[in-house]
């Protein structure tokens, strides 16, 4: 009996706890909720003893979790062809025609020999492309500048667009002569990615030399990298923040002729610290990245977390002075709509 793919049920306990044990024989070891929640299709390959010898899973437009056992060596390419194909065959049927692969960098050149796109590697992953749109198409939608002009860029959440948001915006469009603010593509957070996108464009839209830019796929929330491949806690951070550091550096910065990048410092934040660090070091010998203190009103910081604390209590007139009057407008408009986000599970913490 030859090779067959079959779908593989996490929600069976049995079936996930084999599926797990093969994995971790592969070095496979990270399955944090944060890693396995948002799988949608687990596959596996048996072969004609019914022993899983190859699975892949999708989650979104993701691949993950993809292994092979390599016993017989010359098994181990048709194996990997074979699963991916089928993954790749899944994602056409759920109307997916563009996904990426997180994966370890031994892996790299066999995923690149089928066609996907190396964006980004670094020690400890790689993360691959295949498919439209693609970062040449989403490039390819973003207005350009003459060449020789100061041309800045911030990449934010804005969750919500805030007054400090909008002095980091205001001082590099100061020193100048254009802007690019990037806005995270992320609907996990309170504010959805398109009401955040509006918010900044409303909050900005005094400033002729800035554009607001939807960060598309390729300026998400770092943290929301997968890292099933890695199990060290601290070499995921470090993994996360190199990547998009790197995924900016050599895929954006050079397209869009960007001289310089604007980021805020963040004194309470650890992880925010290590990635500006990682910006600053992977950044620093070909552009300015220039570090702007928090805006602070009555001897407080402004922060978007207070804000969005405001809104749990119902009390909007606590953050107004906190927030540019286009975003307390909307606050004020779609109070009860945000409540109940929260009352459903959202959570207020975070960026």
């Amino acid at each position: 009996m030859a090779e067959r793919i079959q779908d593989i049920y996490l929600s069976n306990k049995s079936t996930k706890k084999e599926w797990m044990a093969f994995l971790k024989k592969r070095g496979i070891k990270n399955f944090a909720e944060s890693e396995t929640k948002l799988i949608e299709q687990t596959i596996g390959l048996f072969d004609d003893q019914d022993r899983l010898v190859a699975t892949g899973s999708i989650a979104n437009n993701v691949i993950k979790y993809v292994a092979v056992c390599d016993i017989v060596a010359q098994n181990k390419g048709a194996r990997f062809n074979k699963i991916i194909s089928e993954i790749e065959s899944r994602l056409a049927q759920l109307n997916k025609f563009h996904y990426f692969v997180f994966t370890k960098p031994k892996y790299q050149t066999s995923f690149e020999y089928i066609g996907f796109k190396t964006l980004a590697a670094t020690e400890f992953g790689v993360i691959l492309e295949k498919g439209t749109p693609n970062i040449d198409d989403y490039l390819a939608g973003i207005p350009r500048f003459d060449a020789g002009n100061k041309i800045a860029s911030i990449v934010m959440n804005a969750n919500p667009f805030t007054n400090g948001h909008r002095y980091l915006v205001e001082k590099a469009a100061k020193e100048n002569d254009y802007v690019y603010v990037f806005v995270v593509k992320q609907d996990a957070s309170l504010f959805k990615t398109a009401e955040r996108l509006e918010l900044v464009k409303e909050g900005t839209a005094d400033l002729e030399n800035v554009a607001v830019i939807n960060g598309g796929d390729y300026m998400v929330s770092f943290v929301s990298f997968p890292a099933y491949f890695i199990k060290n806690t601290d070499k995921i951070i470090k993994y996360q923040t190199l990547l998009d550091a790197r995924i900016f550096r050599t895929q954006i910065i050079k397209p869009l002729g960007i001289t310089s990048r604007y980021l805020g410092n963040e004194p309470l934040s650890h992880t925010t610290n290590l990635y500006n660090e990682a910006l600053q070091k992977e950044m620093g010998a070909e552009i300015d990245v220039v570090i702007v203190d928090r805006l602070e009103v009555d001897k407080e910081v402004v922060s978007a977390t207070k804000v969005r604390e405001a809104i749990a209590e119902g009390d909007v007139n606590k953050c107004l002075k906190y927030i540019p009057s286009t975003t307390a407008a909307y606050i004020t408009a779609n109070l009860d709509r945000l409540q109940l986000r929260i009352k459903k599970g959202q959570r207020i913490d975070g960026n």
